[in-house]
């Protein structure tokens, strides 16, 4: 078993280097575009197709595995095919919605994960249970979340790096809690991720390999499942708050580009370039830079979810807290836009 990641991560390497000529032949290739160039020549977008594949393997391999674990799969290779699909022919947001909506109902019909309740957040201390609105909640939160980490995909690395420090919080919290067979499915998906970021993050040059739609939207399903399953049930592995705080930066950062569109009565879905990595890069920051600053905020925000659960906070401390932070964000947000347009 302890060679298992090892393979994962091997396996990952070769299959994204054996899919590359392929995504050239079939025009499967990121090409720059002039609004929101970052690369200069064509890139295949086989990370995600790569990264799937490896961790289905692996799959196969573990002694055990959770009974959901086939609901998972299948929702989360309904994302990875129509988001190679949107890759290969940019197919409407309107359809890419209904697969995602499709890939929670199953989550939740199938596998019962379901938001049920938002913890203890009442007075004293008592559960706010979501009663008939639980599904509705669950699909809203969960496609938030998966869309949240597919428009992180911005600049190289940087959907791969938060998804893996989301991951890794959520391997130490399964690990304490005895939950094995969840960690173990988890450092899976982790190995196969570094495997990713070895094309996608090179030591120098630019990118071999991008995650695309199918990978950045299979990930965002897979890791928003987890959440969910994890802080809900009587054995809860961790408060349903402490799960905002390992997305809080792709989570904070989708919430409030999404408000200052809607507010400037543009479509929330419109392709601009006002996401933090943006305004990093107009700010002067390179691309390393800019990956550098939010992956230290990400991981200083796991870092706070984890104390938290350790050290036993509230959730209404906990959640007060989260709340600062997105005001904090929204500030910083607005100090570099005036910043990039001075």
């Amino acid at each position: 078993m302890s060679l298992l990641p090892f393979l994962i991560f091997v396996l990952t390497l070769l299959f994204i280097g054996l899919l590359r000529p392929i995504a050239f032949r079939i025009g499967l290739s990121d090409f720059p575009q002039e609004q929101r160039r970052i690369h200069e020549q064509p890139t295949p977008l086989v990370g995600g197709i790569a990264l799937f594949l490896a961790w289905s393997l692996g799959l196969l391999c573990l002694p055990a595995v959770p009974a959901e674990v086939g609901a998972l799969w299948t929702g989360a290779l309904l994302l990875l095919v129509v988001g190679v699909l949107d890759d290969r022919w940019e197919i409407s947001h309107h359809f890419r919605f209904l697969a995602q909506i499709a890939a929670c109902l199953l989550m939740a019909l199938k596998a019962g994960v379901v938001l049920w309740d938002l913890g203890d957040l009442l007075p004293d201390g008592r559960t706010l249970s979501l009663g008939a609105f639980a599904l509705l909640f669950t699909l809203f939160s969960a496609v938030g979340v998966i869309n949240a980490i597919n428009l992180s995909d911005g600049i190289d690395g940087l959907a791969a790096v938060l998804v893996l420090i989301a991951l890794g919080s959520f391997w130490i919290l399964a690990q304490s809690a005895g939950a094995g067979s969840w960690a173990s499915l988890v450092s899976l998906l982790m190995a196969a991720l570094l495997g990713f970021l070895c094309w996608n993050l090179p030591p120098k040059g630019r990118a071999l390999a991008f995650l695309g739609d199918g990978g950045s939207l299979f990930l965002g399903f897979i890791l928003v499942w987890l959440l969910i399953q994890g802080s809900q049930g009587e054995t809860r592995l961790f408060a349903p708050v402490t799960a905002l705080w390992l997305v809080a930066l792709p989570l904070n950062d989708t919430v409030a580009v999404m408000s200052q569109r809607l507010l400037a009565g543009q479509s929330p879905f419109r392709a601009d370039r006002t996401h933090c990595h943006h305004l990093l890069l107009a700010a002067g920051c390179s691309p390393r830079q800019t990956l550098g600053i939010l992956t230290l905020a990400a991981l200083l925000a796991a870092a706070t979810g984890l104390l938290g659960h350790f050290l036993r906070w509230s959730d209404p401390w906990m959640l007060a807290s989260f709340l600062i932070l997105f005001a904090g964000h929204l500030g910083i947000r607005a100090w570099l836009q005036k910043f990039s347009r001075g």
